[in-house]
């Protein structure tokens, strides 16, 4: 009999063992807290503690945060090329008394938080890089150009009282690029290309005032005086640009915005400049997503007040082709020039400053006449007629 009590109550002790080791197991929120960090995925931030919620372990508010300095916000700003999202801790929010029901949005209040889908922890609100959308404020200095907005909070879905403001701002260096994109009515000429196997590419050229490269002219038509320069930028805006450069094939003005009006006047011939006027500097060419050249302004014989600019380009596959047109000296002006006119980006019409009011739809001649032998005027109508 007392053998039998031994191994009954051995056989009892071993049960309470078994069974609270089951019982530990199947509870791990009941684990010491200092291994809590070690069961989430994520690192968790100093507003966050590691912490068992509903089967999981995972990253949450910390209960004790309190706060009323409302500088102790730090959002978290993006600024991208196509969007600027702003973002919010949502702990640090509830550490200074928000609720769950926070509302996010910018100047223009239907671009809030509830539009946007939200991050563990965070709300954000996103905007698109443009003036206006959602209420931004461009600005523009001599180096870059600034976005401006405000970010306010209020703690309840119906929006009665703001209860704060942040202001913030993201600012983009002045390129080709983003002077187009800020610029209001810039003269721009665009064209979409499909490419078999390749996707779609869009290119845009506008005529910019000086050699930076990020003072596009804009309204109905571009003012020069003869003797001023004319810069020309062109830009592989979408499609893979790190394997397709820009190459501008042929380059001409004409005196009507018909782009095959037969009285043409090459500035960049089979890739290279026209090498009888001195005038012509190609910056850029085949060598990147952007060209770029320039040239002294001039006018057509015949009375003829506007200019308009073609350029026919050419997506050029790096990786299968020489991209960088190879000039020299020799080269024959009577090679024969096939344009495909489908690959051609027009623009203008550009005009001279001292010319009376003009008719910029088409082209029509002047009446005027030129009473002055004009700079650079005269060698442009030769070489229109031989080149």
């Amino acid at each position: 009999m007392p053998q039998l009590m031994e191994k009954m109550v051995g056989s009892y002790v071993l049960w309470l063992a078994l069974a609270s080791c089951i019982l530990t197991l199947a509870s791990p929120e009941q684990q010491d807290a200092s291994t809590a960090t070690d069961k989430c995925k994520n690192l968790c931030r100093p507003e966050e503690a590691c912490s068992f919620l509903n089967g999981t372990w995972d990253c949450f508010c910390r209960s004790d945060l309190n706060s009323s300095d409302v500088h102790s916000l730090q959002p978290r700003l993006n600024c991208g090329a196509k969007e600027i999202q702003v973002s919010l801790d949502k702990c640090q929010l509830g550490g200074l008394g928000f609720g769950d029901e926070v509302i996010a949005y910018l100047r223009d209040w239907n671009c809030s938080n509830m539009m946007q889908r939200e991050e563990r922890n965070w709300i954000s609100v996103t905007s698109p890089t443009q003036a206006r959308a959602c209420g931004n404020i461009l600005e523009r200095n001599g180096t870059h150009a600034i976005y401006k907005n405000t970010l306010s909070l209020a703690n309840e879905f119906i929006i009665r009282d703001t209860i704060l403001n942040i202001n913030f701002q993201c600012a983009y260096p002045l390129d080709m690029k983003v002077s187009l994109q800020t610029a209001l009515h810039p003269i721009v000429s665009s064209l979409n290309i499909s490419v078999d196997g390749e996707g779609e590419f869009t290119v845009r050229m506008a005529l910019f005032q000086d050699q930076s490269y990020i003072s596009p002219y804009e309204g109905a038509a571009a003012v020069l005086a003869v003797e001023s320069m004319l810069y020309v930028g062109a830009i592989l805006e979408k499609g893979d640009t790190s394997r397709f450069n820009l190459l501008l094939r042929n380059c001409y003005a004409t005196p009507t915005k018909d782009k095959t009006d037969p009285v043409k006047y090459f500035i960049i011939r089979n890739s290279c400049p026209n090498q009888y006027d001195s005038t012509i500097h190609v910056e850029e060419n085949g060598v990147s997503s952007e060209s770029r050249f320039s040239v002294q302004m001039f006018m057509f014989a015949g009375n003829y007040d506007l200019v308009f600019l073609h350029c026919e380009i050419h997506l050029c596959d790096s990786l299968n082709e020489q991209c960088q047109p190879s000039c020299s000296r020799s080269q024959q002006r009577s090679e024969i020039v096939a344009i495909n006119p489908a690959r051609v980006l027009d623009l203008g019409p550009i005009t001279r400053r001292s010319s009376a009011s003009v008719d910029i739809t088409d082209g029509t001649p002047s009446t005027a006449g030129f009473l002055v032998a004009w700079p650079m005027l005269l060698l442009p109508i030769l070489l229109a007629e031989l080149f």
